[in-house]
């Protein structure tokens, strides 16, 4: 193959670059440490995200499984961290959630579906060349919604560090407000006690030694802790062990619907196809066509509806609190509604609550929640499920996803690329970023981006090489395999805890103060982004699309009247603003700079301020543009030149231009406006065209021009 062949191969396949430095002893074994010390990290960071995102935890370790190595191979930075993140799994969280009941089979479907989606536009955007197209969302929007987000997710794990159950809200702070309330009389203090604990550890070891896998630590520690004590506390009785008409009515209510549902399923099917067979016969507008379409609405909202109300009240009885009275000899124990004892009964001092309802038995838990049962082995291989019209749902918070994700990560990439020194490329990244998660859909992943603290841990650990995410996948899958059962009793308050303290890295005041010092508008732009992020939760692509509208048009806003300054000649010998140092103007002469490109939104304004030039003076003869400061022009700023120059000759005054740049000359040629005026009209330089306008005015006028440099007479000797 030539030099040329092996480049562009290198280039579509970038771990073909760092592959051969491998046989480097040194380089592999920094990999090695790295790729073991992210793993040590990533494993119970991507537990806690997937409870984020509304998931299984288990799906976390499927998340953080095959993207990781798949970014690492196709992307362009070689210490990139990429696996399930915070603020991605807030996303998907938002996505799904106002569609599928969470941790449900449909909402994982849903969330596999999602990532298929975010490849599919990353890659997308990847090989069209369009990494550019991130630049929409600005700083100050990325501030503010980062700065919000964080207090989402933050928030969004109250009723885990409490141990409650609490319905969610329309609007994310009315959860949270109800969490409060319920935490104020329903608090499970061991569980609160457990994530104290957590939060504790990982706070103790980072300052103590930052370099120690603190979160591994706390999760250890906790889930053995929790193994030791009996953490969770299950037990499977009968309906009539419960001293509950409700339990009972909500039992036969669930068992029935199990019975009906069947026959249900079918009748709706049964109805579609006579839709659809109708259909095809009659036509679209038919009415025998339309009164089968009616049919199987009705027969379908019937079906939804009372799997609703079912589900509704399941997750009613799993907010109730009841305390346990335990049998003597043959006689069961009962339970009972909290406060509502019959008197001197003893109960065991638990709070127990209604955990699931599993055909005839209802799971009851007395004890803190854990992660339980984590599948052993690797995901399955197998094609997201399509739905058409979930697809069009999706569609705008994949957008929201992708570019926030990718925002994310290819940040982290130029902050590490500048330390070492390598050529990052926005393009390759979003490729690597998108079959990424192309490929973890095919392995029941959700969406991944690159990991800020996992990257940070990743090159301080020594990773010189894309290798070290491989090992670290490599890690993930030896636990899948291997380690999933000493998983079981690790306590969701722990993993709660493992997110609180990671959204709390995400908090940033100083860079929303920063913008407001650098332009009061993008302070403003992080502040709304900031405000709408948390009114609209879970509503969360409301907010980031506000914000940055509200930025492009504040953006608008501050070009529509860029500076433009009347020029005179300063005592130091340079062309100066007129009207900040008092300086005098000339009468024939102005000459006017103008700093901003020139397009439809501000071309009315230099217009004015030429005209207001013309007004003022009334022996004006000649109007200089200093054009150094314009960089584009668009046809109606052309236009609007071609006319001004018609108006200003008929009046007897005179433009020219200088200083304008090579982009801004080669649209007067493609237009035929510099054929127009004439090659008269442009100059290099303001002094040639200062020269060209006294020879015209004759009578020595440069001598007693403003616009001319006087220089003082020297002493004699």
């Amino acid at each position: 193959m030539t030099n040329a062949s092996l480049e562009k191969l290198a280039r579509a396949l970038p771990f073909l670059k760092w592959l051969p430095e491998l046989r480097d002893p040194r380089v592999l074994r920094g990999d090695l440490v790295a790729g073991v010390t992210v793993a040590l990290v990533l494993i119970p960071q991507s537990m806690a995200y997937a409870q984020l995102a509304g998931l299984p935890p288990y799906y976390g370790l499927y998340a953080a499984f095959l993207p990781p190595m798949i970014a690492a191979l196709f992307g362009s930075s070689r210490q990139l961290a990429t696996g399930p993140v915070a603020v991605v799994s807030l996303l998907t969280a938002a996505a799904l959630e106002p569609i599928a009941a969470s941790g449900g089979t449909g909402y994982v479907a849903y969330a596999i579906m999602l990532s298929l989606i975010v490849g599919i536009f990353q890659l997308s955007l990847g090989l069209l060349r369009l990494g550019v197209v991130v630049s929409f969302l600005s700083h100050p929007v990325i501030i503010g919604f980062t700065n919000a987000a964080a207090i989402i997710i933050a928030s969004s794990q109250l009723d885990r560090i409490f141990g409650v159950r609490v319905a969610s809200a329309a609007y994310h702070y009315e959860t949270v407000w109800s969490t409060i309330v319920a935490a104020m009389s329903q608090t499970h203090w061991p569980t609160l006690a457990m994530a104290i604990g957590a939060s504790t550890i990982m706070v103790t070891l980072k300052r103590v030694n930052p370099r120690l896998p603190s979160v591994l630590i706390a999760v250890a520690v906790t889930t053995a802790l929790s193994w030791a004590i009996q953490f969770e506390r299950i037990q499977r009785v009968s309906p009539a062990q419960i001293d509950s008409v409700a339990v009972h009515e909500v039992v036969r209510d669930e068992l029935a619907l199990r019975s009906e549902l069947p026959e249900l399923n079918e009748t709706v099917l049964s109805a579609e196809r006579l839709f659809r067979a109708t259909e095809k016969q009659f036509g679209v507008d038919d009415s025998r066509t339309l009164s089968a379409q009616h049919s199987w609405d009705t027969l379908r909202l019937k079906r939804d509806r009372r799997v609703r109300s079912v589900k509704a009240d399941i997750e009613e009885l799993k907010r109730s609190r009841f305390e346990y009275v335990p049998g003597h000899g043959d006689q069961p124990g009962r339970f009972y509604l909290r406060g509502h004892l019959p008197q001197g009964s003893q109960p065991d001092g638990r709070l127990w609550r209604i955990r699931a309802v599993e055909g005839a038995e209802l799971v009851m838990n007395g004890g803190g929640n854990v992660v339980g049962t984590v599948p052993k082995g690797l995901p399955s291989v197998q094609l997201p499920q399509f739905d058409l019209g979930v697809i069009l749902q999706l569609i705008s918070a994949a957008v929201a996803i992708s570019l926030l994700g990718f925002m994310e990560a290819i940040s982290i990439a130029k902050a590490m690329a500048t330390t070492t020194r390598q050529r990052l490329d926005a393009n390759q990244e979003l490729i690597g970023q998108g079959i990424g998660n192309i490929l973890g859909s095919l392995t029941q992943s959700y969406p991944t981006s690159g990991s800020f603290s996992r990257s940070a841990v990743n090159i301080s650990a020594g990773a010189v090489t894309g290798f070290s995410s491989v090992v670290t996948s490599i890690v993930v899958v030896a636990t899948l395999i291997w380690l999933t059962p000493l998983l079981y009793h690790l306590p969701q308050a722990t993993l709660a805890a493992v997110i609180i303290m990671a959204a709390a890295g995400l908090i940033n005041i100083r860079a929303v103060r920063h913008a407001w010092l650098a332009n009061p508008h993008d302070g403003i732009v992080a502040i709304v982004s900031f405000v709408l992020t948390l009114a609209f939760a879970p509503h969360l692509d409301k907010g980031i699309l506000i914000g940055a509208g509200l930025a492009l048009v504040l953006y608008l806003y501050r070009t529509m009247a860029p500076r433009v300054a009347v020029l005179a000649r300063h005592p130091d010998g340079t062309l100066r603003d007129a009207e900040s140092f008092g300086l005098r103007t000339c009468a024939n002469i102005s000459m006017i700079r103008f700093d901003g490109s020139l397009y439809f939104a501000n071309t009315s304004y230099f217009e004015d301020k030429i005209m207001e030039r013309v007004s003022l003076k009334p022996e004006l003869k000649y109007v200089i543009v200093v054009g150094d400061g314009i960089n584009q022009v668009d046809a109606t700023g052309e236009q609007m030149l071609s006319q001004l120059a018609e108006r200003l000759q008929g009046s007897g005054i005179e433009i020219l231009f200088t200083g304008l740049k090579k982009q801004v000359l080669e649209v007067f040629h493609r237009t035929g406006l510099h054929d127009k005026l004439g090659e008269e009209r442009f100059y290099r330089t303001e002094d040639s065209a200062l020269e060209h306008v006294w020879q015209k005015l004759g009578g020595g006028h440069e001598i007693d021009c403003p616009l001319n440099i006087v220089c003082p007479v020297k002493p004699s000797d």
